[in-house]
């Protein structure tokens, strides 16, 4: 019989809260900012699955190849019985890891969206009806309570999302980790790597445009939600490589001098032509590094699983 439940940790305003709070903050300061999470509305999520299909954007088929290559690899070296899935969404990565794990008994998906975790689960449940799934809508960059289920735990944290957190917010999200983790616990972390410029730059600017779409959705997101009159046609689309950071930049510039309202704010953000508003950082890792900042939270690095040309990185840690 299938077991499934689901907790709700985040108020039902809180998103509504999240918003007017990063939008208050990031475009009244200098340089402006906003947090990557609000490009993913209905059309955000269908703009990034279209991206990942992209010839450009390497890291999700090759995520996908290791995984297929390596998840008896995963199931054998942690031994879980319960997987953690930090941003959950749709689940689909992860079934390749369920298809693994004959012993699983218990799928915990964390994800900000209820309809994704109940989509996600109802799909899961179909292929595995003997599973207990406890779904969680919660915001995993804040300290989790995770359900009572049996050790070892295995939390998976996919799609190199962690680079988009600047180093200080990695060092804490990988802190907050560990704590939720018992000794032999592990963490399954996926990481893409330094590579070449021009192939990390196309993989964020692709010849058909579908990533400034992409990019400029955070300003659609802005307008609907909050009553803002961003007119997209006066923002072109940045792709960057920081060399010194080892990180993508995503970033706005405005075309012309404008002012922008967002009535619900009761707020007027000004831009200067070619003024520029980051969307997003995507830090690429080497190995050592990802070794270090693991150990600064207690987690020791103990597998490490490429594609075969080398560009994206699986790694697979134990709480000390």
């Amino acid at each position: 019989m299938s077991d499934f439940r689901l907790t709700r940790t985040l108020p039902a305003d809180a998103t509504d809260a999240a918003l007017r709070a990063d939008v208050s903050e990031g475009l009244t300061r200098y340089p402006k900012s906003l947090p990557p999470k609000w490009f993913y509305d209905a059309r955000g999520s269908e703009l990034f699955e279209e991206i990942t299909r992209l010839e450009e954007y390497y890291p999700t088929r090759a995520e996908r190849e290791i995984l297929l290559a390596h998840a008896g690899d995963v199931a054998a070296a942690s031994g879980a019985r319960t997987l953690v899935e930090l941003g959950s969404g749709s689940s689909e990565k992860t079934r390749h890891l369920l298809d693994a794990l004959p012993g699983l008994h218990t799928y915990v998906p964390v994800d900000v969206s209820e309809s994704a975790l109940r989509g996600a689960a109802g799909t899961v449940l179909a292929g595995r009806p003997g599973l207990s799934v406890h779904a969680l809508v919660a915001d995993f960059t804040r300290p989790l309570d995770l359900p009572d289920s049996p050790g070892p735990r295995l939390v998976a944290f996919l799609g190199g999302t962690l680079g988009n957190l600047l180093p200080k917010e990695r060092a804490g999200f990988l802190r907050s980790v560990r704590e939720r983790l018992a000794p032999g616990d592990g963490l399954l972390l996926g990481t893409d790597l330094v590579k070449d410029e021009e192939t990390l730059v196309s993989a964020y600017d692709d010849a058909a445009g579908v990533t400034a779409a992409f990019n400029k959705n955070v300003l659609s997101v802005v307008n609907g939600e909050l009553g803002a009159d961003f007119p997209l046609d006066a923002f072109d689309h940045v792709a960057r490589w920081d060399a010194e950071h080892e990180w993508i930049e995503m970033r706005l510039r405005a075309r012309r001098a404008l002012n922008v309202k967002i009535r619900e704010l009761d707020l007027v953000v000004a831009f200067e032509r070619g003024e520029e508003l980051r969307t997003e950082v995507s830090a690429k890792f080497r190995r050592e590094g990802v070794r270090e900042e693991l150990a600064a939270a207690g987690l020791r690095l103990d597998q490490w699983w490429t594609d075969a040309a080398g560009r994206f990185a699986l790694s697979l840690s134990t709480a000390r």
